[in-house]
Parts: C-alpha cells; structure tokens; sequence
C-alpha cells in the first residue's frame, strides 16, 4: 500500500492538493496550475470534465455542469449532470481523483492516503460524506482536519507555543469566521461564525451587473438578457476585473461583439475604479464584520486578546477587507501566505508530518520589507514633503505587482519626481532610499491636479521595478532596481536617525520664520513628491531637505572609493554654495547628483 500522504483543501469554488516535496511542502499541480475548479461536468459527447475545463462550459451548458457541491455534502438529494445522476460524494470524489492524478504526475507517485480539511461547522454527516468521498476516490482519509485549525498550521502556529488567532475565511462562495487557539498539537476551535451564500462569486455578480447597466445605458439592451453566451462573457468580465482591481486602481473592461443588432456589433468598453468596485461590495463585507464581532462575543474575547487575524480565501485580497479589518479591531491582518492556497499549504503541513517529516511551517518568499514612494503631505498641521506611501507591503508573497494613484502638488505641473524607499517608518528619510526618476513633460491641466500612477513589481530575485504613469496620456518612466532587498545595516539606521533629527531641526527653524507656503486642497491623501520644472518658482521645501542629505552622505562617505569621495565633497561645496546664496535650480540639480551617487555608494556596500 502507498503510504505517501497528500494534504487536501476541497473547496467549494476551487481545490488544491500540497504534498512534502523537493525538501518542503509545495502545492502540486500540472506547469504552472495549482488551482484546480471544482467543477464538473460533461461534454454533448458524453466526456467527463473536471475542473477548468468544466467551469468554462458551466455558463453555456448549466445542464451539464455542476459546481458548489461542496454546500450539498452529507445530504441524500442526488444531483442531475447532464441527465445522470449523482450522490454529492460521488462528485466531489471525482475533484478529489483528478487532484491525485495531479499529484502523481508532479511526483511519479499516486498518493493512497490524504488529510482533507472541511469548515469548523461541518456536521458528523458532512464529514462523513467527505471520508466517503475519499475512499471512492482511491484514497484512504487518515484526518480530516478543520480549515481554520489548517489556515493556523500554513502560518506556523503549533510551534509550541499557545497562540490565538482569528481565522477569516472569504472564499469563492463561502465565508467563516473563526476564533482559534493552537498549543502544540492540540488546536480548539473557540468560535465560528459565518455565511455558507458569500464569497466572491456574489462580488462577481455586483460587478456583472454593473457592467451589464452600463451596457443597457449604451445601447438601450440588457446583454444578460436571453443571451446565455454574452451573460457568460459578461461575467468572466467581471471576475477579471474584480482580479486587476486588488492591485490596480482602475481596469479597463472592453467586450468586442457583446451583442449583434441587426448585424451592427454592439461593444462594451468601459472604466471602473477600485473606489467604484469597493462601494458595490462594502454592505457585503460589513456583512463579515458582523459575524467577526458574533465569533468574538461567542468565545468571550476582545480583537486585543488576538494575537493575530490570518487571512485565507482569494476574496481576501480585496483591499477593502483588510482595511476594514484594520478598522474594526485594530491589528494588521495577516496575508504572509498565499490566500488561494493558504488551507491546502496548512492540510500538506499536516501529512507531511503524519508521513513523519518534521515540517514546522510552510516556506514562503516574501518581501521583507515595505516599498514605498515618498509624497508631498501633511504632518503636524505643516506640509511635509517626505510622507512615505507603502504599496508593497511587507510579507507579501512573491512576486507580485501593485499600483496606486497619486497626484502633483498643483495643477500644469510638468515634471513629477519619484523617491522610491524601503522601509516601514511613515516619514521616508527613516527609510532607505534605493531608486529615484523623475517624469517630465506632464500634460497641463488646467485647474485640476495631475493623477500618476505609481506601479511596482518585485520579483523572486528581489528585483524591483518600479513604474510612473501619467494616466492621462499614458506616459510613462521606469527603473529597475537591482539590490532593493538588501539588508539595512546598522550604520543606515544611525544614519537614518541623524538625518530626522536635522530635519525636525530645520523645519523648527523654518516654522519660526514662516517659510512653509500653503498647498493646495487636492483629492487624495497620498501625493507623489514633485519638484516643479526649474523654470517656474520653487517652493521653500528643498531647502528643509538640505542638511539630511548631507548628513546621509557624510555617514557614507568613510567607506566611498576616493573617486566617489572626491566627488562627493565636490557636491557637497555646490549644495552649500547654491543654499547660501538661494539659487534653488543649481540647489537642486546639485541634491539630485548626490542622490543618485548615495545610491549606488549605499547599494555596492
């Protein structure tokens, strides 16, 4: 008998299979696929179909396809697919068939045993169902195991210690809410609460509608209407824009054909905003919220007592969850590990150690530190131009891409500059400064801010890419930075230190004289910092920025090669020059040249 065993989450919009191999416990699947639908069906010759290739013809041939059936486990009703039928177990077997075929093909073996993990609030029937469902699949379910006890796992809890966490589990079509604690092997379930008719399938179908208004707005005809192939279009639409909106701030949705009137094409192309997708779904997510303060209530303990909210679920990268998160209870959701696979990891963590591999934890790569731009803001009551904007945050799994907007300081701005830093602090010079570029030739705008979307990329490498586009015209700058993950050292943070303190005493001396000019009322708290084109006025702001850089660079300067020493003290001599005698254009090109020097000083270290 195989004694190899497999970690299983069979999920109701989709379902992986995670296994110890290669040294860890990976996620298997055939290339680069990991998530399998769970869905099946079958084709008009008769074909079995399983996964995506039965979630795209769903739409078309409802008849012939089914999904969700998971929310039918442990009953007796049979289920019609394409006029056969079927015991709910009978189909979630066929998933967990395929999700072993993945993982032979992976391995070269065919696993016989597996732990598959159902919702803390299954009953005896429907974990039964899932133990059948596993045996008539081939497979000998050694446990079967709660999600949020294996959510815990994937994020190393049991590691000894006692911990409690709030497990929030948004997924394709369902959402639960749990209050855990994990000491060693043992992990109680305090608490549960949630929706079995919630997920992300209900965000899709907000956004469908959308969608299929602005259409009918268009051209005075509902596509979803009598038209099962454009309804599916429509909704595979909006499943991909809800996708890009997680980490841009506006999606283009563009349908050629949706409809054909009278042979004439009917399109839809269209523009949505991660601000216009997030009010459609708030009353859904404050929805959660409510079953997180029931689940607390339930186990007699405050968001405080948490010592962490670990997110699970696709659904959870939506910004708005963890912001509201943040909100009501105060702690930084935790996303460290990837939300998809996040149960699966946790049930591969699990079999790996019943296969007698000493696994603690599942080995992700994230980013270890925040990446960020500087904007131009308010701290104090006084503009500041050395706010810091994360919009990558720290362990975030890698790679990944990320966007937001931001805007110029005044309107018919021309050249826009952008800092990029590394760090946590929220005012930049803390940080480490690893990239800058500037955008010139803006378009004027008249009386109205410029909107900039700033767009990073890291990669596994800790290659940083980090890109500025006007949206407006889509012109756009970019750079690569190489080392952006490079540890901070002990001598940047002093240095970090010394720059701060020289600058709250600068700005002291500067509100005393009133030198700090007012700013204009823009839309967005976030605001790149600009520096105006050298031909128009410049604001008092660089000269605040002085003494830091020079600080910066007098703590690098001992380790420099003698050429860029020299160099260095060369700058050093203009920028005090260009400030005493306020020529503000020489200042600046001059800061500039010693910025870019610190950067490849600090990056060769």
């Amino acid at each position: 008998m195989n004694d190899w065993i497999v970690g299983i989450d069979l999920g109701t919009t989709n379902s992986e299979v995670a296994a110890f191999a290669e040294g860890q416990v990976r996620v298997l699947g055939p290339g680069d696929n990991r998530i399998l639908p769970s869905v099946v069906g079958f084709s008009a010759s008769g074909e079995l179909l399983v996964g995506e290739a039965a979630r795209n013809q769903q739409a078309l041939y409802p008849e012939r396809t089914i999904r969700s059936i998971k929310r039918k486990m442990g009953s007796t009703d049979a289920v019609e697919v394409g006029g056969r039928y079927f015991q709910p177990q009978e189909v979630s077997a066929l998933i967990l068939r395929e999700l072993a075929e993945w993982a032979r093909a992976a391995t070269g073996v065919r696993p016989g045993k597996a732990v598959i993990t159902v919702p803390a609030y299954f009953s005896d029937a429907q974990r039964s169902a899932t133990r059948e469902a596993g045996a008539l699949a081939g497979l000998e379910v050694v446990r079967i195991l709660n999600e949020p006890t294996a959510a815990s796992l994937a994020y190393g809890f049991g590691d000894g210690a006692k911990h409690t966490a709030l497990v929030y589990d948004l997924g394709g079509g369902t959402f639960d809410v749990s209050v855990v604690t994990v000491e060693g092997e043992v992990t109680e379930v305090l608490a549960s609460h949630g929706n079995n008719h919630l997920g992300g399938d209900d965000f899709d179908d907000l956004l469908a509608s959308w969608l299929a208004g602005k259409f009918e707005k268009l051209h005075g005809f509902d596509p979803r209407k009598d038209n099962p192939r454009a309804a599916a279009r429509l909704w595979w639409a909006a499943e991909e824009a809800k996708k890009k909106l997680s980490s841009e701030p506006y999606v283009q949705v563009r349908e050629e054909a949706l409809l054909v009137d009278n042979g004439k094409p009917l399109n839809l192309r269209v523009e949505i905003s991660r601000d216009e997708y997030e009010e459609m779904i708030r009353p859904l997510v404050h929805s959660t919220l409510d079953s997180v303060s029931k689940a607390l209530q339930d186990a007699n303990l405050r968001p405080q007592d948490m010592d962490a909210i670990l997110l699970v679920g696709g659904s959870t990268r939506t910004p708005l969850v963890s912001n509201l998160l943040r909100e009501r209870t105060g702690l930084e959701p935790r996303q460290d590990v990837h939300p998809d696979l996040c149960v699966a990891l946790g049930a591969g963590v699990l079999a790996s150690r019943l296969s007698g591999q000493a696994v603690e934890r599942v080995l992700v790569d994230v980013s270890p530190y925040s990446f960020g731009v500087s904007y131009l803001g308010e701290r104090g009551g006084y503009p500041y131009s050395h706010c810091y904007k994360p919009i990558i945050p720290r362990n975030t799994p890698l790679p990944l891409t990320r966007s937001e907007r931001f805007y110029t300081s005044h309107p018919d701005q021309e050249i826009v500059e952008v800092e990029v830093f590394q760090g946590e602090d929220e005012d930049s010079l803390r940080n480490i400064l690893v990239g800058d570029f500037r955008v010139e030739g803006l378009t004027l705008t008249g009386n109205e801010p410029n909107e900039i979307l700033c767009r990073m990329r890291l990669d596994l490498d800790g290659i940083l890419e980090v890109t500025a586009v006007e949206k407006v015209s889509g012109k756009s700058k970019r750079i690569t930075i190489a080392n952006a993950m490079h540890t901070k050292t002990p001598e940047e943070i002093e240095a970090g230190r010394r720059r701060l303190q020289a600058l709250f005493q600068d700005r002291e001396g500067a509100y005393e004289e009133g030198a700090f000019e007012e700013i204009a009322e823009v839309r967005d708290p976030a605001i790149i910092e600009v520096q105006p084109d050298p031909e128009t006025t410049i604001p008092a702001g660089p000269y605040a920025d002085v003494e830091p850089l020079l600080e910066r660079s007098r703590a690098a300067i001992a380790n420099m090669h003698p050429d860029d020493r020299e160099e260095a003290i060369d700058l050093h001599e203009k920028i005090a020059n260009a400030r005493d005698s306020r020529n503000e254009k020489d200042l600046l090109d001059s800061m500039k040249a010693l910025k870019e020097l610190l950067f490849f000083v600090e990056g060769n270290r």
